[in-house]
Parts: structure tokens; C-alpha cells; sequence
């Protein structure tokens, strides 16, 4: 059985962060994460996106991001379980929790740290006949690594933010890049629309508004996809890849069944220190819900530097917890 001071469950950067703040109180860790790699969503979805919103860097890469927490952390000396789901959560009579992952590990902590993004999350599917024939074989759900699409035709369906943002940097990338949305105008940041606009003015891309996908064709890999319109014509356009951008599915998984106050598909915090319901566990970043609830990044960093101080007395109950500052003391202080 592992033994550690914090169970983390979610690897990506709010739960990375932490690790940080938890160290600096001198609490080990121990982190959970259903995926094979850490950093959450910034590693799975996509690692190559630049993000604008985190204090001091202008702009970084969301892999870029993970790498850096990571080092970070690295004077901490945590431990992981990737690839493995938290099943079962039981509280013992002495009050430490004991956790199961699907993989039958075994995991003895005093307190558990909920920073599990959306929770299990699924790509939200086209509702296309023979979508499921051709994932893995020319439809992807997700842009890895940009590179696999340099000089080949893209068909990109969706209107967010995740469509307008790969279709602005594929095009530069990709052969062709054809962007296909149901309604005249987008979900996502304006910005981002009137750049794809412009894009398609300049005949960079081609733009297909009012419109749905309607057919998947191949031998075995996706050869075109077809495309309708509000006339109900069908344009059938040759592609190597189909990348439907509709969003993400979340559910909670195992965590529904613990006993936690949940609100829409979150779990409810007292924003005091983000705990939750039950003594000992918290909950931090984009699991979590209060009033005035920010689903950002740096949101979840506050959110973790709060639940250390209060996750202490848990650790540490005849413990004074005293306060200090990084930029007087160093890290390697704490």
C-alpha cells in the first residue's frame, strides 16, 4: 500500500500546482490520474495551443506549462499512479482515507485533494453513420501533434473555441482546411471568428456556414466526408482527416457515489479553504463549484494554495502552521 501525507486525484497543472503549495508546507503527495501522461487536458486535448492567461508569460504552450510545473515540483519528490482511476474511497476510524484505483492499487492518505478538471470526460460525437468504423483511420477527435496534419486536406466541423483555434493554426499547416459550422455565426471569441473570416476572405481556408456533416465515405480509411446545407444539398469534399470539435462530454465516474454535495455535474465547495462536504476532502480547479465560480487556470492555482494551508491541520493537528514567503526563505527552506 502507498502511504502519503495528500492523495491528489487529477494530474493536470491545478493539481500539479498542488503539489507545490503542499510541499512548501512539507506534506508529501501522491497523484491519480485515469490518463497515461500528466497534465490533464493540456496534454491530451492539446499540448501545442498557446494559452494567454497565466500570470507572467505573455504566452505558453500548454505543454510548455506542464514541463515547467512539473520542474517546479520536482524538489517535492511526488509519486504517481497514471493510467489508473480512483474506484473505491473508504474513511478509516482513525480518520485516514484509503483509495483503490482500477488497477487494484492501494493508497493510505489523510487527505484527499479532488482536482480531477471535468472529471472522465468523452468527445461529444456527430451523430454520422459509420463515425466509429473510421476513429483511428482519418477521424480524430483531438489534436496531438500538429505535425501529423502538415500537407494534408482537413475537413475541421464545429464552432467554439477549439474549432476556431486549430482552424487559424492549421491553416497555415495543413494542404486544405475546410471549416464546417451549423449556424452564420460562432461560439467562440470574437477574435477568433473575425480571423477565420479573414482566412476565408483571402482563400486561405474554406468556409462552410449553414451546413452539417452528413456522410462518412472510405475502404477503410476516410476517403471524404459529405456535407448538407439548409437547401439540403449534399457537397461531398475529399479529405485525409475529419476532426469533429464538438466539445467534451464530463462525468463525474466514481466520484457521483462518495457522498460529496454535488451541483450539475461539480462538486460544492465552501470557498473558505475548498473543502467539501466531508472533513478531509477537498475539491480545486474545474471539478469544483461555488458562487462566482472562474473555470480558469489561475482560478485553480488560488484554489490550491488556500486548501494547503487548511489540508496542514489535517497532516499536522499539533502543529502550528507559520507562514512564509518563497521570495525570502527559497524553496529548498521549506
Amino acid at each position: 500500500m502507498i502511504e502519503t501525507d495528500i492523495c491528489i486525484i487529477g494530474a493536470g497543472p491545478v493539481g500539479l500546482f498542488a503539489v507545490f503549495e503542499a510541499g512548501l508546507l512539507k506534506m508529501r503527495c501522491h497523484l491519480v490520474d485515469a490518463l497515461p501522461q500528466v497534465g490533464g487536458q493540456l496534454s491530451e486535448i492539446y499540448p501545442s495551443k498557446p494559452i494567454y492567461d497565466i500570470p507572467g508569460f505573455p504566452e505558453v504552450k500548454a505543454q510548455e506549462l506542464v514541463d515547467n510545473l512539473m520542474k517546479q515540483i520536482e524538489p517535492f519528490k511526488p509519486t504517481f499512479s497514471l493510467g489508473e482511476r480512483v474506484e473505491k474511497l473508504e474513511k478509516n476510524e482513525d480518520g485516514d482515507f484509503v483509495l483503490g484505483t482500477s488497477d487494484g492499487t492501494q493508497i493510505k492518505a489523510k487527505v484527499v485533494v479532488i482536482a480531477g478538471g471535468l472529471g472522465c470526460f468523452e468527445p461529444r460525437k456527430p451523430a454520422v453513420e459509420k463515425l466509429e468504423d473510421y476513429e483511428g483511420k482519418g477521424i480524430v477527435y483531438m489534436v496531438k501533434n500538429p505535425e501529423s496534419f502538415r500537407d494534408k486536406k482537413l475537413v475541421i466541423a464545429g464552432g467554439g473555441d477549439s474549432a476556431l483555434d486549430w482552424t487559424i493554426f492549421l491553416a497555415n499547416l495543413a494542404k486544405e482546411v475546410t471549416l464546417v459550422h451549423r449556424n452564420e455565426t460562432f461560439r467562440g471569441a470574437p477574435d477568433s471568428a473575425e480571423k477565420v473570416f479573414e482566412l476565408a476572405k483571402t482563400g486561405k481556408i474554406n468556409l462552410l456556414l449553414n451546413a452539417n456533416l452528413h456522410s462518412i465515405n472510405g475502404n477503410g480509411v476516410l476517403k471524404s466526408v459529405g456535407v448538407i446545407n439548409k437547401e439540403k444539398e449534399v457537397t461531398e469534399l475529399d479529405t485525409d482527416y475529419l476532426i469533429p470539435l464538438f466539445g467534451l462530454s464530463p462525468k463525474l465516474g466514481p466520484i457521483a457515489g462518495w457522498g460529496l454535495n454535488i451541483d450539475k455535474n461539480a462538486v460544492v465547495v465552501d470557498t473558505f479553504d475548498y473543502s467539501t462536504n466531508i472533513p478531509g476532502i477537498f475539491a480545486i480547479g474545474d471539478i469544483n463549484t461555488y458562487p462566482g465560480k472562474l473555470k480558469l487556470i489561475l482560478s485553480g492555482f488560488h484554489e490550491a494554495a488556500l486548501m494547503a494551508q487548511s489540508a496542514f491541520k489535517f497532516v499536522y493537528p499539533n502543529q502550528k502552521l507559520s507562514f512564509k514567503y518563497t521570495t525570502v526563505n527559497g524553496v529548498n527552506a521549506f
